[in-house]
């Protein structure tokens, strides 16, 4: 399973403390990041049933953890502006990987890359361009990806299928999991060029006392000399 895999190359990344800088900006220690991945991995195999005719269930590894870890991080984050541009994210993310499923007719054994990861591509693309930051980025990424699974089950009711979806589940688990870790991957990279583009850190965006640490660095190491 990649996601699986995928869980597992994080872990070693956090054990090596390769992780750190993500791992603030997402408001978890090494040990809570493990505990999360930990959940994952272990959830992946729990599917709690919601519902039949037709079978809709919800998986603990690749729906409830991701969307209580993304709930947290927006928690922890606060501002009226990252709840407005996550909100946005996560319905652009979600009706554009649906509008493409529409217009084009994928073949799982033909084409240059599966469904699930292209989706995948997509969701961290579109979550990296509105986030602008890692932790939105995994936010919008997720989320988008779950309740693309909450409007597949809705298009199932309202056509009378009897096709059984599971919310996080099967391939979704991968899905969410290669999603969240290229927004992040993507949001760091990029991040971190025009960090070093700019000379330092930018200030835009950042608290008020932040931003002025940032833009007086000598002013504040005069007040800790003093």
């Amino acid at each position: 399973m990649t996601g699986v895999v995928l869980l597992i190359i994080v872990s070693a990344l956090i054990f090596l403390g390769l992780a750190e800088q993500v791992l603030d900006r997402l408001y978890l220690s090494d040990k809570g990041g493990l505990l999360v991945i930990g959940a994952m991995v272990v959830g992946s195999f729990i599917d709690i049933p919601l519902w039949r005719n037709p079978d809709v269930s919800l998986n603990v590894g690749g729906g409830i953890v991701p969307l209580a870890l993304a709930v947290y991080v927006l928690t922890k984050a606060g501002s009226g502006k990252e709840w407005i541009r996550s909100i946005i994210g996560i319905v652009v993310t979600t009706g554009i990987i649906y509008g493409v499923s529409k217009l084009y007719k994928f073949d799982v054994n033909q084409g240059v890359i599966d469904p699930q990861y292209l989706w995948a591509i997509i969701a961290a693309v579109v979550a990296y361009v509105i986030g602008r930051s890692r932790r939105l980025a995994f936010i919008v990424s997720t989320l988008g990806l779950l309740f693309m699974d909450v409007a597949r089950i809705i298009e199932v009711n309202r056509l009378n299928l009897n096709s059984p979806t599971r919310i996080g589940g099967a391939g979704a688990f991968d899905t969410i999991i290669v999603a969240g870790v290229l927004a992040v991957l993507l949001a760091e990279i990029v991040g971190e060029s025009r960090e070093a583009l700019q000379g330092g850190p930018s200030s835009e965006g950042k608290p008020e006392a932040l931003r002025e640490a940032l833009d007086h660095p000598q002013v504040d190491k005069g007040r800790e000399e003093e």
